[in-house]
């Protein structure tokens, strides 16, 4: 098992990376958190990996922390019908922190707005990982969502109205953070998605 990737950084996409290392590039598929953490191309970096070996192919997914690589485990796992691509959705659609909440509290229809996670599956989420998430799950959810910044939020708004709307995760994070740039700090969620749906026209 490859546990982690030391090297350079030599370019990203919001899905996918490249790491140099002592010669060799990995391409190496990647959610949304990850990619919000990465350094900029050409820097060092090191990823934690999970392996996925089938018979034809072999995938490298990265994370930049345990946490996520940890759900990305206990997802593909323990939750029958779920493989590494809906994995990667789960963490590009919520938070490490609120996912757990979300499952801790029974909460289906937050699970289900996640692209690719429908009723049934948020249910089965709900009922196959429960006890592995427990109490202490809740509880850390509803001390970030205490936590978070005013900018953090009004970004999660925007980007869950955007894909509640009909974009992409994908399409909707980048859109809301490059308006967020544009505009500057002071504008409102409302503002935020207004800007971004004359955008996508």
């Amino acid at each position: 098992m490859i546990t982690f990737l030391q090297g350079t950084l030599i370019e990203a996409i919001p899905t996918q990376i490249t790491v140099a290392v002592q010669g060799v590039g990995y391409e190496i598929l990647i959610p949304l958190s990850s990619y919000d953490k990465l350094p900029q191309p050409g820097q060092p970096l090191k990823l934690l990996t999970h392996l996925v070996v089938r018979e034809d192919s072999h995938t490298l997914y990265g994370f930049m922390s345990a946490a996520e690589r940890d759900l990305f485990r206990l997802l593909i796992n323990n939750v029958s019908g779920i493989g590494p691509k809906t994995a990667l959705n789960v963490l590009s659609g919520i938070s490490v922190t609120a996912f757990r909440g979300a499952v801790a509290n029974g909460d289906v229809k937050a699970l289900s707005q996640i692209s690719g996670v429908g009723k049934k599956t948020a249910e089965r989420m709900v009922v196959e990982l429960r006890d592995k998430v427990g109490a202490a799950g809740a509880w850390e959810a509803s001390s970030a969502a205490r936590g978070l910044s005013p900018d953090d939020q009004k970004v999660n708004d925007a980007v869950l109205a955007l894909i509640a709307l009909g974009f992409k995760q994908i399409e909707a994070h980048d859109t809301v953070r490059k308006t967020q740039a544009t505009l500057g700090s002071q504008a409102t969620v409302e503002d935020l998605v207004r800007a971004c749906l004359r955008k996508g026209n």
